[in-house]
């Protein structure tokens, strides 16, 4: 049985990854949350920071490990890279889910996965690690 400090630091991510998502659509014109309601707005939000999450840990490692050489002649740049293409795919899933969530092209997910980072890691400051 999973404990409840487990539980609860999940829920917490992903409010985080949440509030991170709603900024970048805030400030991008290319990322679209077009649900209804507030409460909708909100539950979308939530939605897609799950499936941001589930995308993340279980590609990003995978692209870690083929783009090693990517990584390492750009300095890391090549991650802003990776992660706006992540991005655009929960962009698609999201829209294959019906969830009212789309990013437009490639420069708003590249701008949006930098203001996602910046945000959550502020946000991650606040939260403790126990």
């Amino acid at each position: 049985m999973i404990g409840y400090r487990p539980v609860m630091r999940i829920l917490v991510r992903v409010v985080i990854s949440a509030v991170a998502l709603w900024v970048a659509a805030a400030l991008l014109d290319g990322i679209e949350v077009t649900a209804g309601s507030t409460a909708e707005r909100a539950l979308t939000l939530l939605a897609v920071a799950v499936l941001f999450g589930v995308v993340n840990a279980v590609l990003k490692p995978v692209i870690k490990v083929l783009g090693c050489a990517f990584y390492v002649l750009t300095l890391g740049l090549f991650a802003l890279v990776v992660n706006a293409a992540l991005l655009l795919l929960t962009s698609r899933l999201a829209g294959r889910l019906d969830l009212p969530f789309h990013v437009e092209w490639f420069w708003p997910a590249f701008w949006g996965a930098i203001i996602i980072g910046v945000v959550s890691w502020l946000l991650n400051l606040f939260v403790a690690d126990d």
